[in-house]
């Protein structure tokens, strides 16, 4: 789209506000842009876009993908516009557009790296045509929004350009089926020693072939529909993946990766499965750009999960765990309930998974809660389940139904009353799920238990033997 008056007068009055906000001491946020699209609703169409344009969308693991890719770039040497400080909506887009461009909107940088809000395709990516899109997965997410999976699996493949490069989950067939005319290739996980049966996960999206209608059969299905299936009428299978983990090292936190160039041993941020495919994805994306496996691999060696998705710290001899659980998004929630539940030794567990901003604005669905494998938590190692927040009552009873004896159970309003109530002292770690508009609220929580921790007997000891040991 050319450039118009309306256009130039909603950059130079987004750019104003920009100043503004930073002269006051207001950072990272989306009014710019917002402003930008208010003016000129086809903001995105007529602002000049850089040469290159990497996209990164999914349901789950998008925001922690793009942060690997990010770091792994700028270890690499490369200047790029993101919007790491915004939102991955389109007004978050356009407040990073703004603030690299010049007074009349000329680029900064030549690469820019989107995370993109899958709901927001029609709003995003027909203006922004994105050089390169990854996409994560695709699973039910907030219902209210989202609605059901395929809903944006056909929103996905309404709105992605034909001309942008795919790289695409071979494990989802949801995600594997996008946008079959465009160039693409494929990233996945090598059935793995001991993975067999059939996961005990409520959901499962995807159950018969997409194009026949046939049950499809399974050769391997890791959690919900994430896994290695074929048809037996009409032959429609995964696709096979380019990028490939065919060994994985969980103690040690590494993984081979067969590509184009061989195979590879790579570090792992974070070693549970969520993110092998996060870290996979992010390697897949990073070579398709054009980096050598030496150099992704050098510069994963020092990465970690940020730490308001996943923090883990031992005190007084004890693992204190802060896992994002993304509350109303039941895959997501579910995969962190089983990560507590495969985690050694005996645990406490405190949930926080009432949405913030729901709570603030409007009213929170909570089918969602049916949908969520809570029966992980049912688990001898697990001796305490405790949730607080506005709906803990509804948590409460979904917990009854998993079949968590009622003795088990903690039930607060306040949050921090619910973490107060947790026995530390029986536990080899404690782990707190939250969900994504909590993280303010984890923290106050995360210091209480960290006190706590630190206050209680060391463990392995018993009460008195560590003062008896300090006067010898």
């Amino acid at each position: 789209m050319k450039r118009n008056l309306r256009f130039y007068f909603a950059l130079l009055f987004a750019k104003g506000t920009a100043r503004v906000m930073k002269l006051v001491g207001r950072k990272g946020t989306s009014m710019p842009g917002s402003w930008a699209i208010i003016l000129c609703p086809d903001f995105l169409g007529r602002m000049p876009r850089p040469k290159t344009i990497i996209g990164i969308t999914g349901t789950n693991g998008k925001t922690t993908v793009s942060n690997l890719v990010e770091d792994v770039l700028t270890q690499c040497g490369y200047d790029f516009t993101c919007n790491k400080a915004g939102t991955n909506v389109a007004t978050g887009v356009a407040s990073s557009l703004i603030a690299n461009s010049t007074l009349f909107g000329k680029p900064k940088k030549d690469l820019a790296v989107f995370e993109l809000d899958e709901r927001s395709s029609p709003r995003i990516l027909p203006f922004l045509k994105p050089d390169i899109l990854l996409c994560t997965n695709l699973f039910r997410d907030s219902y209210k929004r989202n609605a059901h999976v395929e809903f944006i699996h056909d929103i996905l493949n309404t709105y992605i350009p034909d001309s942008t490069r795919l790289i695409l989950n071979a494990d989802d067939l949801l995600c594997a089926s996008l946008k079959p005319e465009n160039r693409r290739v494929f990233f996945g996980i090598d059935p793995l020693p001991g993975e067999k049966g059939e996961p005990a996960n409520i959901v499962q999206d995807v159950r018969v072939c997409p194009h026949c209608g046939t049950p499809l059969e399974w050769e391997l299905r890791r959690y919900h529909h994430i896994g290695r299936a074929r048809c037996p009428q009409c032959g429609f299978s995964s696709p096979e993946p380019k990028y490939h983990v065919t060994a994985l090292d969980q103690e040690h936190g590494h993984m081979t990766v067969m590509g184009p160039e061989g195979p590879r041993d790579f570090s792992l941020p974070n070693s549970n499965l969520i993110n092998v495919y996060n870290t996979l994805s992010a390697i897949s994306l990073l070579a398709e750009f054009g980096l050598s496996k030496d150099r992704i691999g050098q510069s994963l060696e020092n990465l970690t999960i940020v730490e308001s998705r996943y923090s883990e710290e031992n005190v007084n001899g004890r693992e204190l765990v802060l896992h994002l659980a993304k509350g109303q998004n039941p895959i997501a929630c579910s995969q962190a309930c089983a990560n507590a539940r495969k985690y050694p030794g005996k645990k406490s567990v405190l949930l926080l998974l009432d949405d913030a901003h729901d709570n603030a604005h409007s009213v929170e669905n909570t089918a969602w809660l049916y949908d969520t494998d809570f029966e992980f938590l049912n688990d001898p190692d697990i001796l305490q389940v405790a949730t607080g927040g506005p709906r803990h009552w509804d948590t409460y009873v979904r917990l009854l139904m998993a079949g968590i004896p009622e003795e088990k159970l903690v039930h607060k309003e306040d949050p921090l009353e619910a973490a107060a109530a947790l026995d530390v002292a029986s536990s080899d770690a404690v782990f707190v799920l939250y969900d994504l508009y909590s993280v303010d609220l984890s923290q106050q929580v995360k210091a209480q238990l960290h006190q706590r921790l630190a206050q209680s007997p060391a463990k392995g000891t018993e009460p008195g033997k560590e003062e008896a040991a300090d006067e010898n």
